[in-house]
């Protein structure tokens, strides 16, 4: 028993000896742990230090470099301010002493024009003087001659005036036949030399306007892009702009036909924008071709106000630079409008020179002359006086709007103006090559053809297309449906017929579509 409690205590002993052991082992181990993290800690803010003394001296140096570019740049400011001053003080000091030069030049001719001033009242008051001498002299010679004559002095000066009025009379006659045959003799030989002076003095190329345009293109693998599944890419072309597009067997080109020269460039843009692009399909069509319509009308503003300042016109109303700017979509029997009013214009200015007329204005008539031409659609009013009611309502000089008006011989002519730009007129659409009158016939026709369907109810747009041959009819989905579509087709044929004289035969095709559109927000 006592060796089992010895056993126990001993081994209790040992339990508590072990535990001793091993605490003191865990708190040597943890002496350590923290005398390592101490030495980390402090490791960690020496590191810390360094770094933000060099980060401090850093920024002390870019400041210290701040500074002195802020100090350099303020130098550079105050130089400059300085080196102004100076020139401003040199400037005052120069018109000082040409203001003090002038006060002394005016002195000195304030003192001459005294002397002068008296001077001329000296001699005028001797002049009256004689004067009262010279009367009362010339008043005894008359009493003296009326005495010896027999004569009062009147009967002496009518007597005087009427042998005078006779011999005037005889005078005047033969000089005014002598210069009458004298002018009979250089009239006609002066008027061609100042016409054919002035044609000399312009040259121009011949006008040539034509109905097609040709659109190149990279490969011939575009042209199916361009045409689209069943045709519907070339169908949209061809309705949003009013061009028949042309696809035939011409190696890399394609051809827009169309009698009016504002569509054809609207649809070779669209394509040129829609080639590029890659994306071509109908809904982009539509957007292409709106946005083409607008730069067409910026770029008519652009060429107009180019023109004016081309001609050295100054002060040209804003509607009148965009009328003229439109003159460049337009044709005269062939003969491109614009081409046409900037001869005119030269024409007219050299022929004004050559008579002492005044050249600018002349130049300025010739110009706008033919505006009257510019509206798309028919009007009753002829061209001349339609350009004169213009240019009368965006304030021209009323030389400039009698000869716009008279040019055509609608008015009497009331200044030296107006036959000389319908001279000027005459010579330009007259040249070999100027016009032709075929042409203009044939876009007449097409016009009226367009005209005759815009006069039927729900029609929205109208082309005519082929060369006249085919009228495609465009209609609000709204106002006719499909049998309306049919009966209007029928109608407008028959008043083809009845209003108009062609060759061969006309197609109308009537379009109706119905869309509907909604915007998500």
């Amino acid at each position: 028993m006592d060796d089992i409690t010895i056993s126990i205590v001993v081994a209790l002993l040992g339990g508590i000896a072990g535990f001793v052991v091993a605490k003191i082992l865990e708190k040597k181990k943890a002496s350590k742990v923290l005398s390592r993290a101490h030495k980390e800690a402090q490791k960690i803010l020496r590191d810390a230090k360094s770094e933000g003394e060099s980060i401090k001296k850093d920024k002390i140096l870019q400041a210290k470099e701040k500074f002195l570019e802020l100090k350099a740049e303020h130098e550079k400011v105050i130089v400059a301010k300085d080196k102004k001053m100076a020139e401003a003080e040199k400037r005052t000091r120069d018109k000082e002493s040409q203001v003090s030069n002038e006060l002394s030049k005016n002195k000195k001719l304030t003192s001459e024009l005294e002397a002068k001033s008296k001077d001329y009242d000296f001699r005028l008051e001797f002049l009256e003087k004689r004067q009262s001498e010279v009367d009362r002299l010339h008043k005894s010679k008359i009493e003296q001659l009326e005495v010896i004559s027999g004569l009062s002095a009147e009967e002496a000066k009518a007597q005087l005036v009427e042998s005078l009025k006779g011999e005037a009379k005889s005078d005047a006659m033969t000089f005014i036949q002598n210069t009458m045959e004298e002018a009979k003799l250089t009239a006609q030989q002066e008027a061609k030399k100042v016409i054919v002076n002035t044609i000399q003095r312009i040259g121009t190329e011949e006008a040539i306007d034509n109905c097609v345009s040709v659109f190149n293109l990279e490969s011939d693998d575009v042209k199916g892009r361009i045409i689209g599944r069943e045709g519907r890419n070339i169908r949209a072309l061809e309705s949003a702009t009013g061009v028949e597009i042309i696809v035939d067997d011409t190696p890399e080109a394609i051809i827009l036909s169309c009698f009016d020269s504002v569509r054809r460039e609207v649809a070779r843009l669209s394509l040129h924008r829609l080639v590029t692009d890659g994306r071509i399909h109908p809904a982009r069509i539509e957007e292409v071709v709106k946005k083409t319509r607008k730069q067409i009308e910026e770029e008519i503003i652009e060429v107009g106000k180019r023109t004016v300042i081309d001609l050295g016109i100054h002060g040209l109303h804003p509607e009148l630079i965009k009328a003229v700017g439109r003159m460049k979509y337009r044709s005269s029997y062939g003969q491109n409008l614009l081409q046409h009013s900037r001869e005119v214009a030269k024409l007219c200015s050299v022929m004004a020179a050559e008579l002492g007329v005044n050249s600018k204005l002349a130049k300025r008539a010739g110009l706008l002359h033919d505006i009257g031409k510019v509206p798309e659609t028919d009007i009753e009013t002829p061209h001349a006086i339609l350009g004169m009611e213009w240019a009368e309502k965006y304030g021209e000089k009323p030389e400039v709007c009698n000869a716009i008006g008279a040019h055509h011989d609608e008015i009497e002519m009331k200044s030296l103006l107006a036959p000389i730009v319908q001279v000027c007129d005459a010579i330009s659409g007259a040249r070999p090559g100027a016009r032709r009158q075929v042409l203009d016939s044939y876009i007449q026709r097409l016009k009226d053809l367009e005209e005759i369907a815009f006069a039927f109810t729900g029609v929205k747009k109208a082309y005519a297309i082929q060369a006249g041959r085919e009228l495609r009819v465009i209609v609000e989905s709204e106002k006719v449906s499909d049998d309306k579509a049919a009966e209007l087709s029928f109608e407008i044929s028959q008043k083809i017929q009845t209003d108009m004289t062609y060759p061969g035969q006309v197609k109308i095709t009537v379009i109706r579509e119905t869309r509907a559109v909604n915007i998500a927000k």
